[in-house]
């Protein structure tokens, strides 16, 4: 099912009415019987959160209860998101197509901005390949509860996820490398950023090791996406750049994927995905920003020609890698797109990856890894965004001593560390293709949700780093 969200018009009485109530005044706003008021009184006393239904005139009225007890700023922003969630499964149950709902303004515009985000998030559903479709379903909300620009910006940012969230959950039979990169420059088009496509034969020109190294086991050739949007007004001279891990299905290569860990690696390219995602709500809402973005996308497979173990490739940039892993192989084809990244002399550049486990224990699905040089504002800015849209980072230790797990005795590098900070080593290992303020960012965790699903979050793809980089990107001097 999909929402569309719109401010009430002339038809207004002819769909059901749904109220919020955050407070105990409000219940006096409304032609409420004594019963009723008394009942959702003793709700609100209790700061119980609850959908009450009563009937008006034989029209049925649901009212909700909202009570926000949370002091914290990101925790009671998520909470509207949940409560909006609650809304939405609400209106599922709902036979009419079009509802209304009223009582927004008992609410703060950021707490509107966020449950409407909770519903719209929540109204997502893959149906592509099912008989029976999900019926769209449009709610009525009173103008003035949220302006009609931050209503569009919403809509334009979790549409911008939803093609995340799209691409992420399409199977890697119908979406491998060369059609992602068809994907991108359809989405180029319709939104209005450059899209550039690096086939095989270029890739081999400028001799990305790591990207060909990984393709290497495949029948399916690699592909290196460059996004731009670059407006008059942009208020950063040198870019931003965002680099997408675009691995569309990851066996493991001969290091075989074992034990149901293979289940969910079409979502390898959640990375990717993100940096896809955030382009379409940059342009869309017509960020001042000027930001490039860097999708090397190959699948991972075990093939005649295949990278084994003790393998030695050479890098874009020159370096000389000892593979000890193939299944660390995201590092590989980032580390490419980080030298390539050099050549635009960017503002800051950062990655997301879904790129190690080791990451994954340490968060969940709850948050994200992050490590990087990037200076101490610039990381506290990024991680003030995720607060906000409740795609939280935490800083994973960066200590010197990890380099030391890196290094080969017969080639520059080893492409994996060891057992010893899995998530650290791995960022240590991209760090050497950097010369510049840089950001990476582990979403193994969040980007695929297998079990433990709730709130306005389903199972699958999450699409997380779109809201995120958008928020960030927003907000860039």
């Amino acid at each position: 099912m999909s929402l569309n969200i719109e401010f009430i018009g002339n038809s207004k009485a002819s769909h059901t009415l749904y109220i919020i109530i955050a407070k105990k005044d409000s219940l006096n706003k409304h032609n409420f019987s004594d019963l009723f008021k008394q009942e959702a009184s003793e709700f609100l006393k209790e700061n119980k959160q609850e959908v009450l239904t009563l009937y008006k005139d034989k029209q049925k009225i649901n009212a909700f209860i909202y009570i926000n007890t949370e002091t914290e700023y990101s925790a009671k922003l998520d909470n509207a998101r949940v409560f909006g969630s609650i809304i939405y499964k609400t209106l599922c149950k709902d036979k009419s197509t079009a509802c209304t709902l009223t009582g927004l303004n008992d609410l703060n515009e950021k707490e509107i901005y966020a449950l409407l985000e909770g519903m719209l998030i929540s109204s997502y559903r893959f149906d592509k390949y099912k008989k029976n479709k999900s019926v769209a379903k449009k709610l009525y909300i009173e103008k003035g509860s949220i302006s009609a620009d931050k209503l569009q910006e919403l809509k334009h940012v979790t549409a911008a996820q939803n093609i995340a969230r799209d691409l992420v959950n399409e199977p890697v039979i119908t979406l491998n490398a060369i059609a992602l990169s068809s994907a991108i420059q359809k989405l180029g088009k319709t939104y209005g950023f450059s899209v550039k496509v690096l086939h095989k034969n270029e890739i081999q020109k400028l001799k990305m090791g790591g990207l060909l190294g990984v393709n290497r086991g495949s029948d399916d050739p690699p592909t290196f996406n460059i996004l731009e949007y670059k407006p008059k007004t942009a208020k950063n001279k040198n870019p931003l750049i965002l680099v997408g891990k675009g691995v569309v299905y990851d066996t493991g290569g001969y290091n075989l994927k074992i034990s149901g860990f293979m289940s969910t690696m079409k979502c390898d390219m959640a990375g990717a995905a993100a940096v896809i995602g955030a382009f379409c709500a940059i342009a869309a809402n017509k960020l001042n920003a000027h930001v490039i973005g860097l999708i090397p996308a190959t699948d991972n497979r075990i093939g005649h020609n295949a990278l084994v173990q003790d393998d030695i490739i050479t890098m874009y940039d020159g370096t000389t890698v000892e593979i000890q892993n193939t299944d660390a192989e995201g590092r590989l084809i980032l580390a490419d797109a980080l030298s390539y990244a050099k050549k635009y002399h960017p503002k800051l550049v950062i990655d997301l990856a879904t790129l190690t486990g080791a990451a994954a224990a340490v968060t969940g699905h709850y948050g994200i890894g992050l490590m990087g040089t990037a200076d101490k504002k610039t990381i506290q800015q990024l991680m003030e965004s995720g607060e906000e849209v409740y795609e939280r980072c935490i800083e994973f230790p960066f200590w010197k001593e990890f380099d030391e797990l890196l290094k080969s005795e017969i080639a520059d590098l080893k492409n994996i560390g060891g057992a010893v900070g899995g998530a650290s080593t791995a960022g240590k290992f991209l760090k050497h293709f950097t010369d510049y303020p840089w950001i990476h960012l582990d979403i193994a965790g969040p980007a695929f949700i297998k079990e433990g699903a709730k709130g306005y979050q389903q199972k699958g793809a999450t699409g997380v780093g779109v809201r995120l980089l958008y928020n960030f990107v927003k907000k860039i001097k």
